[in-house]
């Protein structure tokens, strides 16, 4: 069998999981749950908040209030982030030399135009708010570079208190959480596939996601820390360098996804499996 053949019947079998009727472990390859075990989200009253469709809220009441893409901080600190991407983070290889994982939106099945790139340890760390070591990166998915950073309100791995973007002086807390239930599945699937959750027994869904900050790179119609991606027309970018990576898909001509990975970079459990068992998504 060619290598083509098997990449087709890996993928083919990994999506015909889905309509099994339990998962029995998650991740790389590396959970120790047994067999037998069977590692699914419980769903129960105790988020009294949370909803099914999807849901967003400011974490701190009136957080866009003051925030201004013209202020000093907001110009100070996109300018970081321009340049974290264009030195460090400029496109899918170079994520994956620092340790980002395809993440993608989850259960967005049916947008390939920009997806979530992931970082394990700079969630884990204690820098929160730097342009350095954002603990997320957006990537467009038709040049596949780097369009935009996601910062995470974590420190190893726990939910914190975000820090403020302004000076004291300055109302502008443009951090936002996810209530509903995409988002909060999207959390849970983060933590069970690179965080390896479930190896320790921890299989709640959260009733919510941790604080999160985009800033974006590009220009956006809506504001630096929209949470939507900017239009494909303000995305109009040359295609990355054909990356180094076992793939015949091509930046500008084949779009980022599961499919065009090569599989050493694709989790053993994609999202869909485990959505299949949920009620709702």
């Amino acid at each position: 069998m060619d290598d083509e053949s098997r990449t087709v019947s890996r993928r083919t079998l990994l999506r015909a999981s889905a309509s099994g009727a339990a998962v029995s472990t998650v991740g790389t390859g590396q959970v120790s749950a047994s067999d037998s075990d069977e590692v699914q989200p419980r769903f129960d009253d105790h988020c009294p908040d949370a909803t099914l469709e999807p849901t967003m809220g400011h974490c701190v009441e009136g957080g866009m209030d003051g925030c201004a893409d013209e202020h000093p901080a907001t110009v100070e600190l996109r300018t970081a982030v321009q340049r974290s991407l264009e030195e460090r983070y400029p496109d899918v290889a170079a994520l994956v030399d620092a340790g980002y994982k395809p993440y993608f939106d989850t259960l967005d099945r049916d947008d390939d135009s920009y997806a979530h790139w992931i970082n394990p340890a700079y969630i884990g760390d204690d820098a929160i708010l730097d342009p350095e070591r954002p603990a997320s990166l957006l990537v467009d998915g038709e040049s596949w570079r780097s369009i935009g950073a996601m910062f995470v309100a974590t420190r190893d791995g726990e939910r914190v208190d975000p820090p403020p973007v302004y000076a004291e002086d300055a109302h502008c807390s443009p951090w936002h959480y996810h209530a509903g239930l995409p988002g909060r599945f999207a959390w849970w699937y983060y933590q069970q596939v690179y965080e390896q959750n479930a190896a320790d027994g921890d299989v709640r869904l959260p009733c919510r996601t941790p604080c999160m900050l985009h800033v974006w790179a590009v220009d956006h119609p809506e504001s630096v820390y929209a949470h939507h991606a900017p239009p494909v027309e303000n995305r109009d970018l040359d295609p990355a360098d054909d990356p180094d990576l076992e793939t015949d898909a091509e930046p500008g001509s084949d779009a980022l996804t599961w499919e065009t990975l090569p599989d050493d970079l694709v989790p053993d459990r994609l999202p869909d499996e485990f959505a299949a068992l949920i009620p709702g998504l």
